[in-house]
């Protein structure tokens, strides 16, 4: 039974992680028939905010965040509260299902197996995980923004700052593993937006329309 459990609750992460958010704003609130077939063609929070604009984009950057971190900190949570496993397992469970919400968000099995580059579902579930990290790489995030306009490049940034600040003793995990991780993570990031990183090379990278800069 405990194998049971196990198995739905990564199923569940799964299938949750590929519910395409941005692919249904499109179509229910700007009759968008495929968000992929504009812009950078992904289905992701980045090309929402290129595409349809600052409020869609905020809204699935939300939910492709809440994505990760409810998979991520209720689940495994479920799991030791049905006794499936032993609670010093719980953080290793967490990142299996954070880690298959955000698969799914890259190839959600309701959109073709065609989604975005998982950065708000990595970002939901280190925010599971390790919420005090992760609240400065969002800062990170949010000025890199800011000054430069390019999402991309903040979402790397703040991908690379979380895996350099977990080295830090303020920040260094009581377990080691997740060192490794955030440095996974990392490199993850930074190859699912390496056409970006040829566009940002380029100058022709698209910048995020702020209501101040023109």
């Amino acid at each position: 039974m405990p194998y049971l459990y196990i198995a739905l609750a990564l199923l569940a992460a799964y299938l949750l992680g590929s519910i395409p958010t941005a692919l249904w704003v499109g179509r229910r609130f700007f009759n968008l028939a495929d968000i992929r077939e504009h812009g950078s063609g992904n289905a992701g929070a980045t090309n929402t905010f290129r595409v349809l604009g600052p409020k869609a984009g905020s809204s699935v950057l939300f939910v492709d965040a809440l994505k990760g971190f409810v998979v991520a900190f209720f689940l495994p949570q479920w799991l030791v509260a049905q006794g499936a496993i032993a609670p010093e397992h719980e953080l290793y469970y967490r990142l299996a299902c954070g880690a298959l919400a955000v698969v799914g968000h890259i190839y959600p099995v309701f959109a073709q197996f065609r989604g975005g580059k998982g950065v708000a579902t990595i970002l939901g579930m280190m925010l599971g995980v390790a919420p005090a990290t992760v609240g400065v790489c969002i800062l990170v995030f949010i000025v890199m923004l800011l000054i430069f306009r390019y999402v991309s490049l903040a979402s790397m940034t703040a991908g690379v700052c979380f895996a350099l600040l977990q080295l830090l003793p303020q920040f260094r995990p009581a377990q080691p593993f997740l060192i490794y991780v955030g440095f996974v993570l990392a490199a993850l990031l930074i190859y699912t937006h390496r056409a970006n990183i040829g566009r940002l090379r380029s100058g022709t990278e698209s910048r995020v329309p702020l209501p101040w800069a023109k």
